[in-house]
């Protein structure tokens, strides 16, 4: 289907001499006057190639979904995941939707989603399939509102046998009250081991071990219960029991999962892979310089941070193995470097101590050492901060952007910094100030070196209707920002951004708590995608790259047609973002030197694989206005 409704209004001279007209005669209208010379103003030519333009595209009812995770495909789709969308009904119902949208003829397929992918991790895989790990297995219940007690449960298996237990499995406590599982378990069997005591070799058992939630059956007080009871399991051995936590009705934070799937653009599907160790809510998932990709932090099957439990896929296996041991807050922001460490911003999303693992630094993961980095101003406000790989990738600098003070803090900042890691000794360097204190800024990288900056808002989730409808580009040739039109849409929790091929901007979501200055009415969830033209799609016309392979190798070279090259300055390999709350690890803008042939250019691809990871990229030629050219896709390998 190829619905969708786009706002663009155009006013004609002779219809805005009669506003002015109403203006004189009826100064109620005044504020209804000034919306419309501002629409005028904003669709003039001049005003487009200064600043560029939006337009608002809306989908039919059936097709609208609450745009958590948005990711631009190697077919030119986006694919936009919701699962639950942060919905209890649609997550008690089952009822989890993906959509893919194509842009370029605004086309719409509903996609069957297998399981609440809501709040998990994704990255592209060097075959182009996007890997997406973790989501939602149980959402929070706040204190006050939590009906049944529950909590932790050990699961010990003294046998020899791995049992596994279905979902809804029930435990008994000594006192006869009835528990029972939220999640299927695997427990382990017994381990028999030998270790030298003296001049003896001792044999002894480790009981197999595993942890479950479970729920009392009744709802109240009469289901709590103290730590450590033991609770027997129903038709099972008195080898395999519970050893329970203290069951309350405290708050209770949501649960991850470790469902792992590969979506496939060409078949548009999800295939189950193996699934992951640990279960993960909010988890990064960062592509390394092997091609393999890494899963980081989140919440576990218990709502508990992950301590520091890391876990590597591999896309040729198919298989996860565990990483190295080091603890970040949920969604941290880490960037693959040309010497293939990773570098973090300190930009997370949301869980976390205030002092563990917010400081920026180095990860060699190589010797899994980390080595922290200065210079970073407001500190303290990295959470819901945005960060973003500066073009071209070659510069190695990595910019921070925003953010704010720990969970639904107060406090938010206008301040950007930059960081070269090319440096003996990198640090951060302060950038220009945003426009307000903003968190869940958005940033893309543009075609021509720039990098386009929107959205976000004062407060936590758009509190206090706070939302900043800003715009900016910024140049990092000049450490600058030119101002840019102001969208209609506020974004903020929950919102993406992604450059498309045509080179335009697409932003998606936005969730805020509240839709008033006194937080009394609660916000739906922005389902309407706008869509920004930078103004160097109104400099003339555009190059066109006409031919050429699809693929080509790190180190080697490669032949495109391009008519008139003569006026090509610039070739950029950009990665398709894979946007998710304000962390995108994916995009990157890779220069490519390249010289004039016979009727187009010869590019040469650089050779270092933590430079341009394998996988699809859009390929852009840019004139020496800075017009980019439709992108061609190429595959890297």
């Amino acid at each position: 289907m190829s619905p969708g409704r786009r706002y663009r209004r155009r006013i004609s001279i002779p219809a805005l001499a009669g506003v002015l007209v109403l203006a004189a005669n009826a100064p109620v209208a005044v504020s209804f006057v000034s919306g419309v010379i501002h629409e005028y103003q904003i669709t003039r030519p001049g005003y487009e190639r200064d600043y560029g333009y939006w337009e608002t595209l809306e989908f039919p009812t059936k097709f609208r979904v609450n745009a958590v995770h948005a990711a631009l495909l190697h077919t030119g789709k986006v694919l936009m995941m919701a699962g639950s969308g942060n919905n209890v009904a649609d997550f008690k119902a089952g009822t989890f939707k993906t959509l893919e949208w194509d842009p370029a003829n605004n086309h719409l397929q509903l996609v069957p989603t297998p399981s609440d992918v809501f709040c998990g991790g994704h990255a592209f895989l060097p075959n182009g399939k996007l890997l997406i790990a973790g989501g939602t297995q149980r959402y929070e219940e706040l204190a006050g509102k939590v009906s049944h007690a529950g909590g932790a449960m050990n699961i010990i298996n003294a046998s020899t046998k791995s049992v596994t237990l279905p979902k809804r499995t029930s435990f008994i406590a000594p006192n006869g009250r009835k528990y029972w599982s939220d999640a299927a378990i695997t427990v382990p069997a017994a381990a028999a081991y030998t270790a030298a005591k003296g001049k003896r070799q001792v044999r002894f058992t480790v009981n197999g071990k595993a942890p479950v939630w479970v729920d009392a059956v009744k709802e109240g007080k009469v289901g709590r219960q103290v730590n450590g009871i033991r609770y027997t399991i129903p038709g099972q051995s008195t080898r395999l029991f519970g050893e329970g936590q203290a069951m309350t009705q405290n708050k209770q934070n949501f649960q991850g999962s470790n469902l792992a799937y590969e979506f496939d653009p060409i078949a548009q599907r999800y295939d189950a892979v193996e699934r992951m160790v640990h279960k993960r809510w909010y988890p990064s998932l960062v592509e390394l310089k092997n091609g393999d990709v890494m899963a980081v932090s989140g919440l576990d099957g218990l709502g508990n941070i992950s301590p520091g439990n890391t876990e590597i896929f591999n896309p040729e296996t198919k298989k996860w193995s565990l990483g190295p041991f080091r603890y970040f807050p949920t969604y941290p922001a880490l960037f693959l470097t040309a010497g293939g460490n990773l570098f973090y911003t300190a930009a997370n999303a949301g869980f976390g101590p205030a002092h563990q693992g917010r400081t920026p630094g180095i990860w060699d993961l190589t010797d899994n050492t980390f080595e922290p980095v200065t210079g970073l101003k407001d500190a303290n406000e990295t959470e819901t901060a945005a960060s973003v790989l500066l073009p071209p990738a070659q510069s190695q600098k990595i910019m921070i952007l925003g953010g704010g003070g720990i969970g639904q803090s107060r406090l938010s900042t206008t301040r950007t910094a930059v960081i070269a890691l090319d440096q003996a000794h990198p640090h951060f360097t302060p950038g220009p100030n945003l426009p307000h204190p903003t968190r869940y800024p958005l940033a893309v990288v543009l075609p021509n070196d720039t990098v386009f900056v929107t959205g976000g808002s004062r407060y936590y989730r758009g509190n206090h209707d706070s939302n900043n409808r800003d715009a900016e580009i910024y140049d990092p040739s000049t450490n600058t920002f030119q101002t840019a039109a102001e969208p209609a849409v506020g974004r903020d929790y929950h919102s993406e951004i992604l450059l498309l091929p045509d080179g335009r901007v697409a932003t998606f979501g936005s969730n805020p708590l509240y839709a008033d200055k006194a937080d009394t009415t609660g916000a739906s969830f922005e389902q309407r995608v706008e869509i920004y033209s930078p103004p160097y799609l109104f400099m003339g016309s555009r190059p066109r790259i006409t031919g050429g392979p699809s693929a080509v190798r790190r180190g080697g070279s490669a032949t495109f047609t391009i008519p008139d090259a003569a006026a090509i300055t610039k070739l950029r390999l950009i990665h398709p973002g894979a946007y998710t709350h304000v962390t995108d690890l994916s995009q990157r803008s890779v220069a490519l030197p390249f010289k004039l042939t016979a009727g187009g250019v010869t590019a040469r691809i650089p050779s270092q694989a933590g430079l341009v990871p394998s996988g699809w990229y859009m390929l852009f030629a840019d004139d020496a206005k800075g017009v980019p050219s439709i992108a061609r896709w190429v595959k890297v390998s």
